[in-house]
């Protein structure tokens, strides 16, 4: 005798089920904050969820990575902002050479990052000059240390191109003062040469005037 096989039924998860993975997968999300100006042999120091300060004045959590507020006096906890003055932003530059920049350089609309990562805030598209170079073999032979020890040596070089960008800034606020100021200076000039004028047709028709009375006066004689 025959028999009807049991239909397959397939349960499909409930509702409420389905929110609270949305709502895990949703805060899970939110809870790794990118890691902007970090290096990939720190990434492993900044995937807990309680971070020290390197210089072990305290703690953050995670959450406050890279929030804009300076939590540690070293700056561990702000490495792609400029809210720590001792903090340090690093530049991948990948197929180039990494850098290293201090935090004031962070968003200041000047592009120092070859890949123009540094300027992610700031408003200003920075084109990607970041080289080619097989940059990858120096950094196996000499390991993190080289890294380091080059990018220390190019502070000089940062420093130099702010400082230019700054007399670059400077002059040009200069150059629009001393045009301000000649502008000023030409309707100084106007103006007084008008008073002149004026003065001086003053004094000439005063002048005439005295004449026509004294005649007057001589005439009634």
């Amino acid at each position: 005798m025959w028999t009807p096989r049991p239909s397959r039924r397939i349960v499909s998860p409930a509702p409420a089920t389905l929110l609270l993975r949305l709502l895990l997968l949703a805060g899970a999300a939110n809870a790794a904050p990118p890691l902007v100006g970090v290096s990939p042999q720190d990434e492993a120091y900044f995937a807990t969820q309680v971070i020290a300060c390197r210089d072990g004045s305290g703690s953050f959590p995670r959450s406050r990575l890279n929030d804009g507020y300076c939590d540690c006096a070293d700056g561990t906890d702000e490495p792609g902002t400029s809210a720590c003055p001792e903090g340090k932003f690093y530049c991948r530059n990948i197929g180039d050479t990494p850098r290293l920049l201090f935090s004031s350089f962070v968003n200041d609309k000047i592009c120092d990052c070859c890949d123009g990562s540094d300027e992610y805030e700031s408003g200003i598209h920075c084109q990607n000059t970041c080289r080619n170079i097989k940059y990858i073999a120096e950094a196996a032979d000499g390991g993190s240390d080289l890294s380091v020890t080059h990018l220390d040596a190019n502070t000089n070089e940062f420093m130099g191109k702010h400082a230019i960008a700054m007399e670059d800034h400077i002059q040009n606020n200069n150059s629009k003062d001393l045009v301000q100021k000649i502008r000023g200076l030409r309707m100084a000039l106007v103006f007084e040469l008008g008073l002149l004028v004026c003065i001086f047709a003053f004094c000439i028709a005063r002048r005439r005037t005295r004449t026509r009375r004294r005649q007057h006066i001589l005439k009634r004689k």
